[in-house]
């Protein structure tokens, strides 16, 4: 995983009030839940004591309760009471267990994949998506690595033959460019696919002067995504890392078409069936593919219009090794 960078991990409305939610994610077993107030807590999910997962056990005010012994542990993953030792017995530094850095932002539980620090910034979030939508959410699990699953979504040359009965219609299997910018930690690309009539050569990237006009897509680092549907319909979808091999993908249909609560829940409700479609057409061929990890240099032959997938690797290549260095 790429070090210090905010991974978007779950919906918030996973996090219920009083309950201890226990999950893998970034290879590591955590629990959340939420405080007294609501904010969010994260810590290991393995008690220190005995090994039991805490994720089993109870909140306690602001705390979560292990149910084998009722160790109670606070947000920064310290031990506060040891009830067999007594509630006014002191409890030494070393009960404790790794605490997480978590916000909760824009109906997402957000982890910073890093040590704490001063002033670490707020989770980058699309700007466009920020107010004025409502959503509807599905939640699905790939057996591939999160690497794999974010690809598949800058994979512009794949429309025509995974999505052939839905958003692939038309046969438009010939690729122009696609233009690839990168702003700071923000890939944007932009397709152009037609129909291959037999004497026309795709364009090559520095041939396309107009293509601001065209259809765009973005990707934030490292696990954020959005389709620019319309200024009225947008996709957006979270890869979230379980482990080397697993990934959880949540997928939003966000629309601004009507704010009347009945209309708007059933477009949101048909906009959420349909990404399932689309979704599911793209998960039966990814989780085919080997190695389950995508890397820099891999036993792949490339080609021009698999740009977005490129720029991919080699900035999260730039992250990692920078890291390292």
């Amino acid at each position: 995983m790429i070090k210090d960078q905010w991974y978007a991990v779950l919906d918030s409305k996973e996090i219920k009030s009083q309950k201890a939610y226990a999950v893998k994610r970034l290879g590591e077993k955590m629990v959340f839940w939420r405080d007294a107030s609501g904010k969010i807590c994260c810590i290991s999910d393995i008690c220190c004591h005995r090994g039991v997962s805490l994720g089993a056990g109870n909140v306690i005010g602001n705390h979560v309760e292990c149910p084998f012994h009722g160790f109670q542990y606070d947000y920064s993953g310290k031990v506060v009471l040891i009830p067999a030792n007594g509630k006014n017995a002191a409890v030494g530094q070393q009960y404790k267990v790794k605490s997480y850095i978590v916000r909760e932002l824009h109906g997402l539980i957000w982890l910073y994949w890093g040590e704490a620090k001063e002033n670490i910034p707020d989770p980058y979030f699309f700007e466009y998506l920020k107010t004025g939508f409502s959503y509807g959410t599905f939640i699905d699990h790939w057996n591939v690595h999160y690497s794999r699953a974010v690809e598949n979504q800058l994979d512009v040359v794949h429309l025509p033959f995974v999505h052939r009965t839905t958003i692939g219609r038309g046969n438009k299997t010939l690729v122009n460019g696609p233009v690839v910018e990168r702003e700071g930690s923000l890939l944007r690309f932009f397709l152009d696919n037609r129909v291959d009539n037999g004497t026309t050569v795709p364009l090559k990237p520095e041939q396309m002067p107009g293509y601001k006009d065209l259809f765009c897509l973005e990707f934030n680092f490292p696990n954020i995504w959005q389709n620019l549907i319309s200024d009225k319909v947008r996709a957006f979808a979270a890869f979230v890392p379980v482990d080397d091999e697993n990934t959880i993908v949540y997928i939003r249909f966000y629309q601004k078409i009507s704010k009347l609560p009945v209309i708007r829940n059933i477009i949101n409700w048909f906009g959420v069936r349909s990404s399932i479609i689309i979704l599911r057409q793209d998960k039966r061929v990814v989780i085919t593919q080997l190695p389950k990890k995508s890397e820099m240099m891999m036993d792949e032959k490339l080609i021009m219009g698999d740009a977005p997938i490129i720029e991919y690797r080699k900035y999260r290549h730039e992250l990692k090794s920078a890291i390292r260095n």
